[in-house]
């Protein structure tokens, strides 16, 4: 099947051979068809990478009529990132349909500017929630003519804590629109939407959820948690054309390992939260020009980065879902390409290694961390293939007189080791005495554990990053064990500016990182609120939030449910005996400032004593109404 076998117009067909696309993906034959007869709603299941834009793009533009000056489509998504590119590939697509207008709406940018392209008439609409929620009540974006909705990424939107924003969107518009569903999973919150939102939806699912790219190598590095920085920089070293995304866990995290490449030489940069919009389209447009080899991104940042070439993608922190990391390395291997995904793992993640596997349905590759030897030698055969292939100038030819008596006392030999050594001095210097950074998995023990709890004792420069990688590991770490908050070097304050709270959700009731960063920001109505370090123990968990919210995050939090459970949120500070944080002192843990009220068992328990309730029925922020809704 060949694209002009979707019964799209000539336009549209146009633009695509100029696109240089003539095969559709799966989920783009699935979809165009379908989406060009019918007017019925849609789900569909497809992974990062897998064409989604074009399968929901292509199908609203063909349907959108020109002369008619008002918003017909919207296009919801979670980060201006995928914004900004799904507008990009929408205007490449209706590049040739005349008096056809798309406007982009997100935060971080003039609202004005925005108003001005809604008010001289234009018929697609692509935004974040909280920017269209923002125009909707200045009144001057009206979506009572919409007649597609497609909400792209769904379960990273309510991830992110934009049930609320959904709802008020979808309220505005027509029960007789048709709603597009994309995802790349179908959890709880996203099941709510096709229930209370959607009438008789056709389900559309390409491949297999849990499998990788075939053209994807999986390859994984193990080390002791303290080693993971020196084994990034090793893997980058022996990888010399290397162009990637390291993902890492938290926004903090990003910034100290790009900050730290950075410092060491490397052609780095960060993209997270705390970046404005012109910050980051200036790191991203220095990224897409590969002026930046390497992007430090948590998963929620790289949201919308949709780059064909990327050779590696590299995981320094495992993800909490398996899913996640298909995603990850679904960014990589793309276009006919070959492509690495990588985990810096160390022993105590060898079960989630062997979870991964399972679902790739394929074996991960064990990877030796090169030595110094191995590095400097890749490094020196990369330098002279420069030297080799480095185009000579004719200029020069005036100049070699003076420079030939200057290296007339020099044997080819000598000229040869003093030019390395002038371009090389510091690379042999820094690799001269590196260690072995490899730890055998089959032989990984208890003690291995000891041995990594000293090392990140021992090195005061990596202590952020081994308390954090620490933090990691221990979700992967034995039920007792966390469940005890048992670690002699585990620290339970938080960091300076920031307040650490309690919350009565841990893995077992399915609670990730990326869910805590939602209720934040769906509770307390802000999207801008600095998360810290995050914790997710077995049946409880900490995260903290800059010190400036803290009252506001005990108050919004208050008789606030997730999935059906009550959420109890406590201000936690640390134990006042110093040594062991055992079982026994964890129960003299005081100084808790409660979301719920002066009860008395709030103060006479603690809240690692505490198990987290069912009451009731979970009621959907999407409203209890029952729809009624007839096609004709």
């Amino acid at each position: 099947m060949i694209f002009s076998d979707l019964g799209l117009n000539n336009e549209i067909q146009k633009a695509i051979k100029d696109l240089g696309f003539t095969e559709p993906t799966p989920i783009q034959k699935e979809t165009i068809p379908y989406l060009i007869e019918e007017d019925k709603d849609l789900i569909a299941l497809a992974q990062t990478g897998t064409g989604k834009t074009a399968a929901f793009g292509l199908p609203v533009i063909e349907k959108i009529e020109v002369d008619r000056k008002i918003p017909q489509a919207i296009i919801l998504c979670p980060t201006r990132e995928l914004c900004l590119q799904i507008t990009k590939d929408m205007e490449s697509y209706a590049k040739y349909i005349k008096n056809l207008r798309i406007t982009a709406v997100y935060g971080g940018t003039s609202i004005q500017t925005q108003i001005r392209a809604l008010t001289s008439g234009t018929q697609i609409v692509v935004g974040t929630p909280g920017r269209v929620i923002d125009l909707i009540k200045r009144k001057k974006l009206r979506l009572s003519d919409i007649e597609m909705v497609v909400l792209d990424e769904a379960d990273e939107m309510l991830n992110m804590g934009f049930k609320e924003d959904l709802d008020t969107i979808l309220a505005e518009t027509p029960e007789t629109k048709q709603t597009l569903l994309f995802s790349a999973t179908m959890p709880k919150e996203v099941m709510r939407i096709t229930k209370n939102y959607m009438f008789s939806p056709k389900t559309i699912e390409v491949a297999s959820r849990n499998e990788g790219a075939e053209n994807v190598e999986h390859h994984y590095y193990m080390v002791n948690a303290k080693d993971r920085y020196q084994a990034l920089r090793r893997i980058c070293d022996i990888n010399t054309d290397i162009y990637g995304i390291v993902f890492c866990r938290t926004r903090r995290e990003t910034k100290d390992i790009a900050d730290k490449l950075m410092q060491d030489g490397y052609s780095a940069d960060a993209i997270h939260g705390e970046l404005s919009q012109s910050q980051r389209d200036h790191v991203m447009g220095r990224f897409r020009k590969k002026s930046i080899k390497l992007l430090i991104a948590t998963d929620v940042a790289a949201r919308g980065i949709d780059i064909n070439e990327l050779s590696h993608v590299i995981n320094y922190n495992l993800p909490d879902d398996n899913e996640i990391y298909i995603h990850r390395s679904g960014r990589t291997g793309r276009a006919g390409n070959k492509g690495v995904s990588i985990i810096i793992a160390h022993s105590r993640e060898k079960r989630k290694l062997q979870s991964i596997e399972r679902m790739l349905k394929r074996d991960l590759i064990l990877k030796k961390v090169p030595n110094g030897e191995e590095i400097c030698e890749i490094q020196l055969l990369k330098l002279v293939d420069k030297v080799v292939n480095t185009k000579v100038s004719n200029q020069i030819d005036k100049y070699l007189p003076a420079i030939e008596e200057k290296l007339a006392h020099l044997d080819k030999q000598d000229l040869l080791k003093h030019f390395i050594s002038a371009e090389f001095n510091r690379f042999l210097s820094f690799y001269k005495n590196a260690g072995n950074l490899n730890i055998d998995p089959s032989k990984s023990s208890s003690r291995d554990r000891d041995s990594n709890r000293r090392d990140r004792d021992s090195s005061r420069r990596d202590r952020d990053s081994s308390r954090r990688d620490s933090n990691s590991s221990r979700r992967d770490n034995d039920s007792s064990r966390r469940d005890s908050g048992r670690s002699s070097n585990r620290k339970n304050h938080a960091e300076e500016g920031y307040t650490r709270f309690f919350i009565n959700l841990g893995n077992q009731k399915g609670l990730q990182a990326q869910n805590v960063i939602g209720m934040v920001n769906e509770f307390t109505k802000e999207r801008d609120i600095p998360i810290g370090k995050i914790d997710i123990l077995k049946s409880f968990s900490f995260f903290e939030v800059d010190s400036k919210y803290e009252d506001k995050v005990l108050s919004s939090f208050e008789g606030n449910e997730w999935n059906g459970e009550r959420v109890s949120v406590e201000i936690s500070k640390p134990p006042q005996s110093s040594g062991n944080y055992d079982k026994k002192n964890s129960r003299k843990e005081s100084g808790f400032k409660s979301n719920q009220g002066s009860k008395d068992e709030n103060k006479s328990r603690s809240p690692r004593e505490k198990s987290p309730t069912k009451e009731g029925s979970f009621k959907s922020r999407f409203g209890d109404k029952k729809r009624s809704r007839k096609r004709s």
